[in-house]
């Protein structure tokens, strides 16, 4: 028989603890000691061959394991289990397993039938057994840990593949999950009963829990919900029943400090713990030692895991929590900040905890406990970490859930929030954002209006209950008041106060008579009624002063938001997005202010996933705010709704919005947004004439019509008839405006290349003959006689129509040129035109260099005198054969100024069309000799004639269709012969060919500006405006004529007094800066005198202008930059903007702004500004100097000046800049540290 093991348990685990393969098996089978340093030869079945004699005697009776052959076998495979295969671990798992369950069960019985003789045989078993457990548990974890490098070590060799396929196929979560269940069926017994003394107990306790906290350690096991609850069982076991909560104290705080994927886990074990075991006093003694726990500064990792842990502990356990607040109260001072951030969640599940308390059972100490928590969260709006003010606002996100609303606390939250717009942090703006946007859709303020948040409405409702309550408050005359008169007797005083006090006192009721009791008694009602209805009121006063504070604090934050629209984030600009859309949703007043500044994002660069997000996300808000139709509505009525929706888009816009929303729309079009009926219903509003409807609602229709039109001209051609007969007919000569964008929406029939939407193949379009009768409608629309100022954008939009839509325009504009000409001088006296009494100031509208008025930040309305005007009263501006000669001069100045514009760009479009078509003819012949003749002079000159037709004496002949176009004519010619025709037209025939229109008419210009200038003839406003614009014009046509005026236009711009001028002549030298390099290069300084002008809209222009040149190298900078710098300081917003956005452009140029750095400091520093202005300047500029070596460079060459400051002023702001550029530079500094010296020179 074989000799019995003498097992000490502690002595086994100190071995174990050291070595395990140090611990000695000197009864194991020699078949396995001889393989021990041979992996390979330990087979399966050799194993088998060992251990299934063991199986057999273990199941027959567990007194099996004291034999040292048996539990000798078990150690020693146990010792090598990393060399044998998986499936031999599982059943050694698998035996220990079986074996404690029925030792267990075995225990038990005696345990329960008090056989205390058998009690120490019993604790002998359960040891070895519960130690053989312990080493297979860990034994499994760690072989599995290891698996991947050992598959990856065994990868090489025959037969490695059959050995990975076992060894991946092993899982051994199952086995572990057995064990851990056997081992709480082993808890479950009465161990005080077979361990006599507590250390004996409490180690072979942790028998079993070491093996748990050790598979918990694997992040992948607790990861898996079933191996995840096993283990808590066994520690909640553990705990609850045999004094395992120090142990599991320590443990979880080791767990938290080196394992960061324990913190929810352990959050989880301590939730369970205390509610299904009952044993809460863990999870507060955890809390407890946290507390009061200092954590290193240096150390990230440990923080981090207990802020999860208590934010977890929170959420599942907050009655726990809050009982031990004021320890973990010190946690807010803590330095990491994600303890604050636990602690501001922590204070958020606190009164989600305490409102549903409340809710059920009201009570006064919580409220105040609530009131607390609340000033904590709004302190840490002030945090000094954008993470823990993230966090704040993330905490009110889900406060806002809670049926209990907190009115005053919303206020608060919402005032905090929009303070927070502002923040540094882009993470803290956009969740300003998020939370704005969560209490406006949270709001307590549903009782009323539905629910909207309209100020006008909220503000009404409170005027009429203030109204209702002076009505109910006694009559003037009723109240009491002191005596005015001071010098009457006292006596007298005291007399007549006891006759009132007396005749005031009420009767008994047992001495009143039916009647007085009645009256008495209704008397009282009716105050009682009063009473009541003065409280209701009261009550609801508060609660419209309460809704009308939130809604100003939405309102305020509007402005904020639309700043961030800018923002280079894309989450940012989202959240900006659904802000204004949710705002809208609840109608809060300037929500469509933002709405219409969310246009421009339309532009943002879709050459990334980011910028197609913005574009995308857009869209969508469009979608959702003005082509999605209530429920409910049929077709007919959802597109009723859409069309007035698009329509309502165009009121009120700026020029440079309707361009965004004319993309926005198109790109919708291309999308398939817009259904067909949705255009009938436009055209719909766009041609009804049984009775007047709005003009801007008319105007608004052909504008969307226009628009979509971008991306399907068929739009317009379909009902051209209709855009003929309403705003080139009658309503469009009474409404300049409807003709205007009418004519907008024919030129979309032919777009150029520019307009074009992407994705559409280009294509030659049909050109009409010059007697079609859109071309006709729209000369007729120029020669029409006006004396309104929207008459020069309808003129403007057509004169640019019959160039996109005519075959020979420069014919047909001849013709209108010539007619105008008579209409304005045929009749005329013989004096020049000056300025009329009835001219007005409106007369002066800014007129860009290509016709366009200058609408700069002025909303798009009807007539000045009455915006709301209907379609049947007459414009002022009705034909009238008495026309303003002044008025008219100016209309033909324009003309002919813009024809020569647009006939410069047909020429263009000419060269281009050619150089096409060539290139297409090469591509078809290019095996074949040409057999076209070159051309000789004659065909040039014909051609020359042909593209500049515009002689005094010559009849434009009709169209002939069926004729060769002259392109195809030419097919001899060179591309670079045909561009030097071009050139010598432009520069020779426009201007100053004999037979030119336009000869006459840049010598008129001339003579008009001259005499301007001295103010004693053609002084009127506009007519002088229309000739320095026509001028302009000219000198971008030709570069001998733009020489020649050169000095009279820069006189002009600099004597002028009217801003529209000047700003008018700044955009025309930036187009002869590109036209005509040369001229202007030496000129930019009249450019630069522009940035100090009086005027506002003067120095955007300019700076506009100077922008572009400078950005798109047209121009070369000579030192003038530090008059940009100085609009960095300027009064207007605007223009600061403009400027930081030009010096950030800038400095993405080859270290430009470095380059420059040096005689912009000498700009600012000689103009001697105000000391903070220039050191804001100086200090953005430096922020571009990023390198070091320019750094030094630049502070080198400025301390090199020092020595020749004259004043102190000068001196400090050379150091100033010094020290910004180098602040760590010692040498500097002491130079610095000198001071200014001053030096006087002998004499």
């Amino acid at each position: 028989m074989d000799a019995r093991v003498d097992f000490d348990v502690n002595d086994a685990l100190k071995h174990y603890s050291i070595d395990p393969a140090s611990i000695e098996t000197p009864e194991a089978p020699s078949e396995l000691v001889e393989c021990e340093n041979d992996p390979e030869a330990l087979t399966p079945a050799l194993i088998n061959s060992v251990l299934n004699p063991v199986i057999d005697a273990v199941a027959e009776s567990p007194d099996a394991i004291t034999r040292s052959s048996v539990f000798d076998t078990l150690q020693f495979l146990l010792k090598i289990s990393a060399q044998i295969p998986a499936v031999s671990l599982t059943k050694v798992l698998d035996l220990l397993t079986s074996a404690i369950s029925a030792e267990a069960e075995l225990a038990h019985a005696d345990v329960e039938a008090d056989e205390r003789e058998l009690m120490p045989h019993h604790k002998q078993l359960l040891e070895m057994y519960a130690f053989l457990l312990q080493w297979a548990v860990s034994a499994v974890e760690t072989r599995s840990l290891e698996k991947p490098a050992t598959t990856a070590a065994k990868g090489r060799g025959k037969g490695a593949k059959k050995t990975l396929s076992k060894d991946d196929s092993w899982d051994s979560s199952e086995q572990l999950e057995k064990a851990f269940d056997v081992m709480s069926k082993v808890l479950a017994v009465r161990l005080s009963r077979v361990f006599m003394t507590t250390a004996d107990r409490e180690t072979f306790v942790s028998l079993f829990t070491k093996p748990v906290y050790h598979v918990l350690e694997n992040e992948a096991r607790v990861k898996k919900t079933s191996t995840r609850n096993h283990c808590f069982k066994v520690l909640c076991m553990a705990v609850k029943h045999h004094g395992h909560a120090f142990g599991a104290q320590t443990a979880i705080n080791q767990n938290l400090t080196y394992f960061e994927h324990l913190s929810e886990p352990m959050a989880e074990f301590l939730q369970i713990l205390a509610e299904q075991y009952d044993y809460p006093q863990l999870t507060e003694d955890v809390l407890k030692e946290l507390g009061q726990k200092e954590f290193n500064p240096n150390d990230t990792k440990g923080p981090k895991s207990v802020s999860i842990f208590l934010t977890k502990i929170s959420e599942h356990t907050p009655q726990l929590v809050i009982n031990q607040i004021s320890i973990l109260s010190n946690l807010l001072e803590n330095e990491s900040y994600t303890l604050r951030c636990a602690m501001i969640e922590i204070c958020g599940n606190l009164i989600i905890m305490l409102t549903k308390q409340n809710e059920v059972e009201p009570n006064e100490q919580r409220a105040h406990q609530i009131k607390i928590y609340f000033d904590v969260l709004e302190e840490r709006f002030r945090d000094i970490n954008p993470y823990c003010r993230c966090r704040v606002m993330q905490v009110y996100h889900k406060i806002c859930d809670l049926d209990t609303k907190y009115a005053k606390h919303r206020l608060a939250a919402a005032q905090l929030a929009a303070q927070s717009l502002r923040d540094k942090s882009s993470h803290a703006r956009r969740n300003a954002i998020k939370l704005l946007i969560r209490l406006v859709d949270t709001h307590p303020f549903r009782v009323m209006h539905e629910a909207k948040l309209s100020s006008k409405v909220w503000l009404k409702s409170l005027e009429d209950v203030e109204t209702q309550m002076d009505a109910l408050k006694p009559p003037e005359e009723l109240q009491e008041h002191a005596p005015a008169d001071q010098t009457v007797d006292a006596s007298l005083l005291q007399d007549a106060t006891q006759v009132e006090q007396t005749q005031a006192e009420p009767k008994h009721p047992s001495e009143m008579t039916e009647e007085e009791k009645f009256a008495f008694l209704k008397k009282k009602e009716e105050e009682a009624a009063t009473l009541q209805l003065m409280g209701q009121l009261h009550n609801t006063r508060k609660y419209l002063r309460q809704a009308l504070n939130f809604i100003e604090v939405i309102e305020e934050s509007v402005e904020a938001v639309t700043l961030l629209l800018s923002s280079k984030n894309k989450s940012e600009v989202i959240e900006a997005m659904d802000f204004f859309k949710m705002i809208d949703n609840y109608e809060v007043q300037n929500a469509r202010t933002g709405i219409r500044k969310m246009l421009r994002l339309i532009w943002t660069k879709g050459n990334s996933d980011e910028g197609k997000g913005i574009q995308t996300h857009l869209i969508e808000c469009y979608k959702t705010l003005f082509f999605i139709a209530p429920p409910g509505y049929d077709a007919n009525a959802t597109a009723n709704y859409i069309a007035n929706n698009m329509i309502s888009l165009t009121f009120g816009t700026t020029p440079a919005e309707l361009t965004s929303l004319e993309q926005l729309l198109s790109t919708m079009m291309k999308q398939g947004f817009v259904k067909e009926l949705v255009i009938e219903k436009l055209w719909q509003v766009y041609g009804f004439q049984k009775r007047a409807i709005s003009k801007k609602q008319r105007r608004g229709a052909i504008i969307v019509l226009g628009m979509l039109a971008l991306a399907d001209s068929s739009i317009i051609t379909n009902q051209l008839d209709a855009c003929l007969r309403i705003g080139l007919g009658e309503l469009g000569r009474q409404d300049l405006g409807l003709a205007r964008y009418t004519c907008l929406a024919l030129r979309r029939i032919s777009p150029p290349a520019g307009k074009q939407s992407a994705g559409v193949a280009t294509q030659a379009a049909a050109k009409m003959p010059n007697d079609y009768p859109a071309l006709l409608r729209l000369a007729a629309m120029i020669e029409l006689p006006s004396d309104h100022i929207e008459w020069f954008g309808v003129a403007e939009q057509a004169i640019s129509a019959i160039y996109d839509l005519s075959r020979h325009p420069d014919v047909l504009c001849s013709e209108i040129i010539r007619r105008k000409t008579k209409q304005v001088f045929a009749h005329q006296p013989q004096q020049r035109p000056t300025s009329s009494g009835s001219t007005t100031s409106k007369d002066t509208a800014q007129v860009d260099h290509s016709g366009d008025t200058i609408m700069e930040d002025v909303e798009m309305q009807d007539a000045p005198a009455q915006p709301e005007q209907e379609e049947a009263a007459p414009e002022p501006s009705q034909p009238s054969r008495r026309q303003n000669p002044a008025m008219a001069l100016s209309q033909l100045l324009y003309i002919v100024g813009h024809v020569a514009i647009k006939q410069i760009v047909h020429l263009e479009l000419c060269e281009q069309e050619f150089k096409r078509r060539k290139a297409e003819k090469e591509k078809k012949s290019a095996p074949r000799q040409s057999t076209v003749p070159p051309p000789d002079d004659s065909t040039i000159s014909t051609t020359k004639r042909a593209r500049g037709r515009k002689k005094k004496d010559a009849t434009p002949a009709p169209a002939a269709p069926e004729g060769p176009d002259e392109l195809d004519l030419m097919a001899g010619t060179t591309e670079d012969d045909f561009s030097d025709h071009m050139n010598l037209i432009r520069e020779r025939e426009l201007l100053y060919g004999p037979n030119s229109l336009l000869t006459t008419f840049g010598r008129l210009v001339q003579e008009i500006c001259r005499n301007g200038l001295n103010n004693t003839s053609y002084n009127h406003p506009t007519l002088q405006a229309q000739a320095a614009l026509c001028l302009a014009k000219f000198m971008c046509v030709s570069s001998e004529y733009c020489a020649t005026n050169l000095p009279l236009l820069l006189t002009i711009l600099g004597s002028s007094k009217d801003p529209i001028i000047r700003s008018n002549l700044v955009i025309a030298l930036g187009d002869m800066a590109v036209c005509f390099n040369h001229l202007i290069d030496e000129q930019t300084d009249f450019l630069y005198q522009r940035l100090s002008d009086s005027d506002a809209s003067v120095k955007r222009t300019c700076l506009m202008t100077l922008t572009f040149l400078i950005l798109a190298g047209q121009v070369k900078v000579k030192g003038q930059l530090g008059e940009m710098a100085k609009c960095l300081e300027d009064q207007d917003r605007r223009i600061v903007d403009m400027s930081r956005t030009f010096f950030t452009e800038l400095a993405t140029k080859d270290n430009a702004v470095y380059n420059q750095f040096l005689d912009i400091f000498s700009v600012l520093s000689a103009e001697g500004m105000e000391e903070e202005g220039f050191k804001r300047i100086v200090r953005f500029l430096c922020g571009f100097v990023e390198k070091d070596k320019h750094s030094k460079a630049l502070a080198n060459k400025l301390a090199s000046r020092l020595p020749r400051a004259e004043t102190q002023r000068q001196w400090n702001d050379i150091a100033f800049t010094v020290g910004l550029l180098q602040p760590k530079d010692e040498g500097l500094q002491e130079t610095l540290a000198g001071g200014f010296k001053v030096v006087q020179a002998n004499a």
